[in-house]
């Protein structure tokens, strides 16, 4: 049996000033060996990233505090370390990947300079030297045109592209460990799909131990060896990744297996009337050239869309990143500029002005993905939840507070807190904050773009039902854009799948997903299956 190359030791971590230190993670002990992949999981709030940035000492200094235990790092107490020792290990020994690559990359230095740097402080390696080195892990980790992209900016990049940045500045000097946080939460299932190979392809190759911290349990299934499972700050469960899948002791443990998404979609009724009935949508922007800035040419985002939602029905927008799906959303709601036909309960909406759009901005809302970006934080949750009342209906105050008390008890928040400000609350409460606002208005018609993907698992299924529960009480339709596949097969009748701004292939959910035509849409399926 080799020797851990990582050893945790009973550890504690708190934070706070003087008497107020408040303790986050209790005791927690785990090792990786060589060549070893270990999944640290659970929810958002149970100390991974407290227990992984610990490592390397990186939590912030003065309000963090090692309470106990001891953290071994090939024979090394990272612990008691001097910050020269530290600044040595970081980087060289101990790669890190860290969840958003736009943070953790420079914006104003080009990404072979960032990698060179790496280079020459940690291995001493000569600039053009170094610039080859770069060039080749660009390569490496599969960036296309290495030689071109070795020039560009962080803003310049996909966020694909970004992550694979990321992973070739964590493996460029040969880490003996590689501490990977969330490294994959943001990506389409295809490109994540790509690097999680890539992870695999690459360890093997240096022969390097990996913690990867995840909620996702489609990527521990994928890439452990072994899982520990956090909650609350303490470690509940550790197990080979096969068996602790398939005979879970800890409830918690349990529950988070147990909350991938599932269940059928809302029955819709065989009468139901046409709503929503797009044709031939078509949203290209400008590029324009030259001293009189003539258009030399187009971006083509969506070309040719068309669909028709019924009363009661979900649609699921499925593909990649830039495939055109938020786009084809914000034409709908006329957030964009676009050709075609949006005909909305047999009314045409394009060419409708601002006020004669108005009667049917209450009747079409929409939820975004981060619910924190979405509400404004100076205002408290009842301003929130009420803002359409006042730009939409002539209501007291008094009837206003009844509609927002009576909207927060719908969706299973507490009407006591809304005098509370939105960074009072959990990721799943916001989200549920912002689906109260869409629907406080009565609307028919929901845009629903990527509202789960940011929320842990258990609270995403907890957001699911409550949008089924919503649909079956009122008849709402919807637009689901999403890129987890499982998710939309849990909640929609319909499934359109874009690629490149256009339809590859559409069709009813269980067929397409049990027997898709397209390539596209075959590998999709294929690698949400795990």
């Amino acid at each position: 049996m080799s020797k851990p190359v990582l050893t945790i030791n009973g550890l504690s971590v708190g934070f706070g000033r003087g008497d107020a230190i408040e303790q986050v993670t209790h005791q927690v002990s785990l090792s990786v060996k060589k060549g070893e992949t270990l999944a640290l999981v659970g929810e958002s709030g149970s100390g991974k990233s407290v227990t992984a940035n610990s490592i390397l000492k990186l939590l912030p200094k003065g309000s963090s505090h090692y309470m106990e235990g001891n953290i071994d790092f090939d024979g090394v107490d990272m612990l008691s370390c001097s910050e020269r020792q530290l600044r040595g290990i970081r980087g060289g020994r101990i790669g890190m990947i860290f969840q958003e690559p736009m943070v953790s990359l420079n914006p104003l230095h080009k990404i072979g300079k960032q990698l060179v740097e790496t280079l020459s402080i940690h291995r001493g390696v000569r600039q053009k030297k170094a610039e080859s080195i770069a060039i080749e892990w660009l390569g490496k980790v599969g960036i296309r045109h290495p030689e071109i992209k070795v020039n560009a900016y962080p803003h310049e990049l996909s966020g694909g592209e970004r992550q694979r940045v990321m992973i070739a500045m964590a493996l460029i000097n040969e880490p003996e460990l590689l501490v990977a946080d969330e490294p994959t939460t943001a990506l389409d299932v295809s490109v994540q799909a790509q690097i999680l190979d890539l992870l695999k392809e690459l360890q093997q190759e240096l022969g390097m131990a990996m913690l990867f911290i995840t909620h996702d349990l489609s990527i521990v299934r994928r890439i452990a060896d072994r899982v520990a499972v956090m909650q609350d700050g303490k470690l509940v469960e550790q197990g080979e990744c096969h068996a602790l899948f398939h005979a879970p002791k800890h409830p918690y443990t349990k529950l988070l297996i147990d909350s991938d998404p599932r269940g059928e979609p809302v029955p819709v009724q065989s009468e139901s009337q046409n709503i929503l009935k797009v044709n031939n949508l078509r949203v290209w922007f400008p590029i324009t050239g030259g001293i009189f800035k003539r258009v030399v040419s187009h971006v083509k985002a969506v070309t040719d869309m068309g669909f028709e939602l019924k009363k009661g029905q979900s649609i699921g927008l499925v593909g990649e990143s830039g495939s055109g799906k938020s786009t084809t959303g914000m034409a709908i709601l006329k957030l964009v500029r676009s050709e075609g036909s949006i005909s909305y309960e047999g009314q045409e909406l394009q060419g409708l002005d601002r006020n004669a759009m108005l009667p049917y901005r209450s009747k079409m809302q929409v939820v975004f993905q981060d619910p924190f970006s979405a509400l404004n934080p100076r205002m408290s949750v009842a301003q929130v939840i009420g803002e359409g009342l006042r730009v939409h209906q002539q209501l007291d105050e008094q009837e206003m507070e009844r509609m927002i008390v009576e909207v927060m008890e719908e969706v299973d928040l507490d009407p006591a807190s809304r005098h509370r400000y939105p960074n009072e609350f959990s990721g799943g409460q916001r989200q549920r904050i912002a689906i109260a606002r869409a629907l406080i208005l009565k609307p028919e018609f929901i845009l629903l773009d990527e509202p789960t993907s940011s929320l842990d698992r258990t609270v995403q299924a907890q957001v699911l039902d409550l949008l089924k529960s919503l649909q079956s009480k009122y008849g709402l339709s919807y637009l689901f854009i999403s890129h987890d596949l499982n998710v939309v097969k849990s909640l929609c009748h319909y499934t359109i799948v874009m690629k490149q701004g256009q339809i590859v292939e559409q069709g009813d959910t269980h067929t397409l997903f049990s027997q898709p035509k397209h390539a596209y849409t075959q590998e999709l399926v294929s690698l949400s299956s795990f």
